[in-house]
């Protein structure tokens, strides 16, 4: 008896385990409504509409890549020479953007 007890006890908590709904990540276009939303608060009827139209169809900024940096770094140190141009190459490059 105490044998079937143990038994019905652990099917029944691994079938508790196994049914017990995860939370699903949110996804890209549930972030932006989110963060819409925060942003809209106090706006109301037409004006909110129009600003969340805009503000869910905004395309997020493109990453800035490396070579992107470099040249950005290096338009920027023209008429810089020598160890003035590697520092401020060094310092312009490192930051983040």
């Amino acid at each position: 008896m105490k044998k079937l007890f143990v038994l019905c006890a652990i099917a029944g908590f691994t079938a508790a385990v196994h049914a017990a709904p995860e939370a699903p990540a949110k996804n890209s276009q549930q972030s932006k409504m989110a963060t819409c939303n925060a942003e809209a608060a106090g706006k109301k009827g037409d004006e909110r509409k129009a600003f969340m139209k805009e503000c869910l169809s905004a395309k997020p900024a493109a990453p800035v890549t490396q070579q992107d940096k470099m040249k950005m770094c290096n338009a920027d140190a023209a008429g810089k020479k020598g160890d003035e141009r590697k520092a401020f190459m060094k310092e312009c490059l490192s930051a983040k953007k």
